[in-house]
């Protein structure tokens, strides 16, 4: 079960990433760095911020604490001048980090706890924080995405209009024998 629950997983993320990495693609550098007001985050800031993450919380998690201390969360959120390839680098650091992480866990170390902020959790209640944590900011980078590019927006999902032909394409495609 636990083997399951793990392929699960990194399906599941990899699926989100892959929404979040469609969307990045289709931007220019500029559109990266695009703030609606001062109140609110550019897509730099939550690749940044969702790296950070994965990097604080992933790294040596079964002996350190999930939040480091050399962490500047803060700092994650303020302006910065990375170009969209250090951006990418960033990015994928993260996620590599996290892909690494989950390959490492198994049957026998699945019950051992670990801390985040000091505070002792389940490892299954560490992923599941994690699973609803990114597709939250991947979400919002798909949506900043979209305003920028309007018409010029490729979907990362279903094409509006066209459910009744990707639904039929896939009940074909998984037809039952």
């Amino acid at each position: 079960m636990i083997t399951e629950y793990l392929e699960n997983i990194i399906k599941q993320f990899k699926a989100y990433k892959a929404v979040a990495d469609k969307t990045i693609q289709q931007l220019q550098e500029t559109d990266l760095h695009f703030k609606y007001n001062e109140e609110s985050n550019s897509i730099a800031s939550i690749m940044i911020h969702v790296s950070e993450n994965m990097l604080s919380r992933w790294t040596e998690f079964f002996t350190t604490d999930g939040e480091k201390e050399s962490r500047n969360r803060d700092n994650e959120f303020e302006p910065n001048n990375l170009s969209k390839i250090e951006l990418l680098n960033q990015w994928e650091n993260g996620w590599n980090c996290l892909f690494s992480a989950l390959k490492l866990l198994n049957e026998s170390n699945f019950n051992h706890p670990i801390y985040i902020r000091n505070k002792q959790y389940k490892l299954i209640e560490s992923i599941t924080r994690q699973i609803a944590h990114y597709p939250y900011h991947i979400g919002q980078i798909t949506y900043i995405g979209k305003m920028l590019l309007n018409n010029k927006w490729i979907t990362t999902s279903i094409e509006k209009g066209k459910s009744k032909e990707f639904l039929q394409k896939e009940f074909e495609k998984n037809k039952r024998k």
